[in-house]
């Protein structure tokens, strides 16, 4: 069977799923969209994420024609009718049809659509191994200008940071502010673990990640394994950081919906540590792993 698309209201076959040539989601990028994972029959942080769409679309004065539950459950049979129980959620609001200009306001109606799939953003072999990454020359938006905070449908910074990471034989792109600081990469936080103390145990360590003031989006992923190192009492700090900090950090790891944890073994030729994922980024996946299995939204196909 077909996959199933939700769009404003119906759902339609994937051959058939459509959207306007004069929405303005495809002709300006004008739009909010969540991606979000399900595991076992549950919606990982379903309503964190609500929470985001809805903050986002504030802010760019855009009116979701629907409440939080509506969307829920549009999310939860969106995933039934496809018979799902481990995907991926694409969550998209464009702010609808219009004319040709830039005009808001002659949107009448945002559409709304839910697609759910499968996903796997990176070889499997790569979470064993770790992933290179490469510091890009596109700077990360501006929160004066495109606030990353907003996960809107405008990614170009992002793809022209994915496209040179590419184009330097890596998977991934680090992406720094206009002062220089490491903000995040093209599509997921970053953080970095330093050994503090002469001890074995998680106390001995410290886990960092960039203020999102500085450019990044507060991801939800992210916010999950600050949650995870205060439950097993890993210090943790938010912090300026260059990319000095990260070439000499112990440990690095990127986190995102799609990513979900991944270790960071060399940037721009370096070797991260002994260059082998470490320990303590092994035990935040365990323990992510656990809190995907007990933190969520419940459904029954």
């Amino acid at each position: 069977m077909e996959l199933q698309i939700y769009i404003d209201g119906k759902w339609y076959p994937k051959s058939e799923a459509k959207i306007s040539v004069f929405d303005h989601g495809l002709l300006y990028g004008d739009g909010v969209f969540e991606g979000i994972r399900s595991y076992q029959g549950r919606v990982f942080k379903l309503r964190e994420h609500l929470d985001r769409l809805w903050e986002s679309a504030h802010t760019i004065m855009l009116e979701i024609p629907m409440s939080q539950k509506e969307m829920e459950k549009a999310v939860i049979e969106t995933l039934k009718r496809n018979k799902i129980l481990n995907g991926y959620i694409r969550l998209v609001v464009t702010r609808g049809v219009g004319d040709l200009g830039l005009s808001p306001w002659l949107c009448k109606r945002p559409t709304v659509f839910i697609i759910t799939d499968n996903i796997a953003l990176y070889p499997k072999e790569l979470y064993q191994k770790g992933l290179a990454i490469i510091t890009v020359p596109t700077v990360r938006n501006l929160p004066e200008a495109v606030n990353p905070s907003i996960k809107s449908l405008n990614y170009l910074n992002n793809i022209m940071a994915k496209i040179e990471a590419r184009n330097g034989g890596c998977m991934e792109a680090l992406m720094l502010n206009h002062q220089g600081y490491v903000t995040e990469c093209s599509g997921d936080n970053v953080f970095m673990i330093k050994r503090t103390g002469r001890g074995n145990t998680v106390r001995d360590y410290l886990l960092l990640t960039p203020p999102a003031y500085l450019g990044a989006l507060k991801g939800i992923t992210r916010d999950a394994i600050i949650e995870v190192a205060q439950k097993i009492r890993l210090p943790f700090a938010e912090r300026t950081l260059t990319r000095h900090d990260f070439y000499n950090a112990d440990e690095v790891f990127l986190t995102g919906t799609a990513a979900e944890v991944i270790p960071v073994v060399k940037i721009d030729g370096r070797l991260i540590g002994e260059g082998n994922p470490g320990k303590i980024t092994k035990m935040l996946l365990r323990n992510f792993h656990e809190l995907t299995r007990t933190d969520g939204v419940r459904y029954t196909l």
